[in-house]
């Protein structure tokens, strides 16, 4: 492992850094978006999410155009031994872990007053303690290296109290993530571990309920000061920003990324 240490005592990055990205198999999704924009950035990566073989086959495309490490591993989010286990795999094949990106989740468009029990349930396992149950694991190895990014994806449901595809479930677990993200930022600071959260306006992905068409989308970004909605590649871009070294003094923050929809 080689590590730079500045004039100020913090250790730097490993020449060698790898980034875990949940929920990247989907084709159209921010995170498979972001897989290629790290990686191109020379990120080695480390892929979950509930299909196995689509984990490994995403690794293996990213590993080939990207030139960089790339592995993959099928694992619910939702199950905290599974997630251990899939992370002790990614530390076996990949160079130090670095980053978290927690980017798995599910919508959930169902009225409250037609909200059952099991829907509550889904939606907090997967958006909350999903994001948990890996920061728990991947926060254990940046905490023995003493230096890492973690950043968690909340949206603009949270902060608006809906109003978007998502209701109620998903605006509570989003909100959740914003507590959980300034909570462990002040526990980790101390090993030169930041933990930021990045909240999503409306993005042309299939989980605003399948995929946009033009008139979806200008009605969505009426309501922001842009004039379009946003696109996978906006939210790549602020998640590499906020695991980059040069990041290192941004922690327990949200940046929201919406094309000023929400403004606070």
């Amino acid at each position: 492992m080689t590590e730079q240490t500045s004039t100020d005592g913090t250790v730097g990055f490993p020449a060698e850094k790898t980034a875990i990205v949940t929920g990247a198999v989907s084709p159209r999704g921010i995170g498979r978006t972001t897989v290629d924009y790290l990686a191109e950035r020379g990120w080695n990566i480390g892929i979950i999410d509930l299909d196995d073989d689509g984990c490994k086959a995403v690794a293996s495309e990213v590993a080939a155009k990207f030139n960089v490490k790339a592995a993959g591993v099928g694992a619910d989010v939702a199950d905290e031994t599974a997630v251990r286990a899939a992370v002790d795999k990614l530390e076996e094949q990949l160079p130090q872990i670095v980053a978290l990106v927690n980017l798995a989740g599910v919508s959930s468009p169902v009225p409250y007053l037609e909200l059952e029990p099991a829907e509550w349930n889904r939606v907090l396992n997967i958006n909350l303690n999903g994001v948990h149950y890996m920061t728990r694991r991947v926060s254990e190895s940046l905490v023995k290296n003493r230096i890492g990014r973690i950043v968690n994806i909340s949206s603009v449901s949270a902060q608006r109290g809906g109003g978007t595809f998502s209701k109620t479930p998903y605006s509570v677990a989003k909100a959740g993530v914003i507590g959980l993200t300034r909570s462990v930022a002040r526990e980790l600071g101390g090993y030169d571990v930041t933990v930021n959260a990045v909240s999503p306006g409306p993005i042309d992905t299939d989980i605003m309920g399948g995929t946009l068409t033009e008139e979806r989308k200008q009605a969505m970004a009426a309501e922001g000061v842009l004039n379009r909605v946003g696109r996978p590649r906006d939210i790549a871009a602020a998640i590499h920003f906020l695991i980059g070294e040069d990041a290192g003094f941004i922690t327990g923050q949200t940046l929201n990324v919406d094309g000023g929809l929400y403004m606070h």
